[in-house]
């Protein structure tokens, strides 16, 4: 076997504190399995809730010392800024709503942002977002874990190499189930207010999941949009099914639809794309393969693991041999390894060689409310083309 792909040998582990993700709080507890699984990184410190309680005993059960675990992030960013071994970086694993203010003040405070998407719950402040990192040069992630499976990895790498030809159409649907219970209620709750979500329901809940691993794979923009939206679940006021058509760039079609009301679909992302010389097929709820169909042959399965198949671009993410699965945790912990890699390149003044990471940034958090936004004027038009991608004043 071949000398298997690998990162940079990190020069330490990183500093990393969260913002929110404490008892309870899902997504939070998936940002920290990736960082702990990654070993690149050390939690120090957080403001892990805007309960006292909950923030306090979350920081016991996480390690964290009771003097790095902070009331609020504005005392977080403010403190860890000035200490000598401050943190790196910040998770913010917050309702949309928050994410613009706390991402702010750590960028003032000079600390990188790592952002749970979508980046903002509205356009003008992913806008601000977007134009303070560029122009004051900070670090700033955004966290789409699904494209750091290997074998999601794997179909960029296989459409890249052209080994399904030029690209004539692609397909990608999120579909889920619990809009179609009844209606949410707890710490969820915020989803159905446009004030705290944005203006859509699912289309920037999982749909910008979908959006973000369509153009990612196809590694081509997605110019415009026409989007119906639908209620078929339980009356929240805002839509719980999109069905939209994309134009890819060079005027490929493609479908995205996403709901999160249909019954006996826990969380089915699933991307097909098909090219002169055949076509591939992935889905997320089975990670470890790959539908790969070229024109006039047999279907071939390959699965995640080293060698047989697998191109080095998505080697490097590969864990565990094959037999031992390997599924979500992994992929974030793929995120959080990238982004250790991009982050210490930055702080050493490395410069990184083209396509060693991966990492969604601020532009891409920029283009995944964009996307949403130019769906919503599409769908408040009947459908009408919108454009969709969004490009940075600096190009």
């Amino acid at each position: 076997m071949t000398d298997i792909p690998s990162y940079p040998a990190p020069s330490r582990k990183l500093r990393i504190g969260f913002v929110g993700g404490g008892r309870g709080a899902l997504v939070g507890q998936w940002h920290a399995m990736g960082v702990r699984m990654s070993n690149r990184w050390d939690i120090v410190a957080g403001a892990l809730s805007s309960k006292p309680n909950v923030a306090a005993a979350s920081a016991a059960d996480w390690g964290i010392a009771p003097d790095r675990s902070y009331a609020s992030y504005a005392d977080m960013a403010k403190a860890e800024a000035a200490r000598d071994n401050g943190i790196d970086a910040v998770a913010i694993c917050t309702p949309n709503h928050t994410h613009a203010r706390i991402a702010k003040a750590f960028m003032d405070a000079g600390i990188a942002v790592v952002c749970d998407k979508p980046m903002t719950a509205h356009w003008a402040e992913a806008e601000q977002l977007a134009e303070q990192a560029s122009t004051g040069g900070h670090f700033f992630a955004v966290t789409y874990p699904y494209i750091f499976h290997a074998m999601a990895r794997q179909a960029r790498a296989m459409v890249a190499a052209g080994m399904i030809g030029t690209v004539r159409q692609a397909h990608v649907e999120y579909v889920q189930e619990h809009a179609a219970g009844p209606k949410r209620n707890g710490t969820g709750r915020w989803r159905d207010d446009p004030q705290k979500s944005g203006r859509t329901g699912v289309t920037g809940d999982i749909g910008t999941h979908a959006f973000h691993l369509l153009t990612h794979i196809t590694d081509r923009p997605a110019r415009k949009v026409s989007a119906r939206f639908h209620q078929c679940g339980t009356a929240t006021g805002l839509e719980d099914t999109a069905f939209m058509q994309l134009q890819l760039e060079g005027g490929i079609p493609a479908t995205l639809w996403c709901t999160q009301a249909a019954p006996g679909n826990a969380c089915g992302l699933r991307i097909r794309i098909y090219g002169e010389a055949g076509g591939i097929e992935w889905d997320q709820q089975e990670p470890e393969f790959l539908r790969y169909t070229p024109i006039g042959e047999a279907t071939r399965i390959i699965s995640r693991g080293h060698g047989a198949g697998i191109l080095p671009e998505a080697e490097k993410l590969v864990r565990l041999p094959r037999g031992h699965a390997e599924a979500l945790p992994d992929a974030w912990c793929n995120l959080y390894t990238e982004i250790a890699v991009a982050l210490d390149a930055k702080l050493n003044g490395i410069t990184l060689e083209a396509g060693t990471v991966l990492v969604p940034d601020v532009t891409d958090g920029a283009r995944g409310v964009f996307f949403s936004e130019a769906a919503a004027d599409s769908a408040e038009a009947d459908g009408a083309w919108h454009d969709c991608w969004w490009e940075p004043k600096n190009g």
